[in-house]
């Protein structure tokens, strides 16, 4: 089956990247996650067509120096309420219980306290990412630079949507909806 609206879809990848930024986009110097400088965002696909969307309230706190990675920690939530695919429509399935059950469960976080170094500039946050009443280990890569504004986090990663039971019922099947979700972020963690 088809999401009534392409939205739908956009909606649940902008969720996946909000969980993406939990997992990846605090970590900057004992700081909160900027919000005004920042997106996260998700993309799953419905018969290989993209679906996109985004989260417009998170919060994070961020406890991370590039040059010493091994003390940092990372705390972010998202308010799944705020996700938007697009439509009205779309946004009204997003919500309900199929997907995120937002009424239930309004708020999907990602805590991290190891963050390894990949190279210069990149690193990797392993945590537990709390979505819809489940909890699973997440990894996110992610890429750390600082400018005259501060320091910008951004990344992305993938997730299994099913694993947290979001699109139950006619959307767990996968023939209609991936199960993969791309989350993606960019954020600006103010000093």
């Amino acid at each position: 089956m088809r999401f009534p609206h392409r939205n739908v879809g956009r909606s649940l990848a902008a969720f996946a990247v909000g969980l993406c930024l939990l997992a990846h986009g605090v970590p900057a110097c004992a700081a909160n996650a900027d919000v005004n400088h920042g997106s996260v965002t998700f993309l799953a696909h419905q018969a290989d067509v993209p679906l996109e969307g985004r989260f417009a309230r998170f919060a994070g706190k961020v406890e991370f120096d590039p040059d010493h990675p091994q003390g940092a920690s990372v705390h972010v939530a998202i308010d799944v309420q705020s996700a938007d695919a697009g439509s009205a429509d779309a946004n009204a399935l997003l919500l309900g219980h199929e997907f995120f059950d937002a009424q239930r469960y309004p708020e999907a976080t990602f805590s991290a306290t190891a963050i390894t170094p990949l190279g210069p500039g990149r690193y990797l946050a392993k945590g537990a990412l709390l979505l819809k009443g489940h909890s699973g280990d997440v990894s996110v890569p992610f890429a750390a630079r600082r400018d005259a504004t501060g320091l910008w986090l951004e990344g992305s990663a993938k997730i299994s949507r099913l694993a947290y039971k979001v699109g139950e019922g006619q959307w767990s099947d996968t023939s209609t909806l991936d199960d993969e979700v791309q989350i993606q972020f960019k954020l600006q963690v103010a000093p």
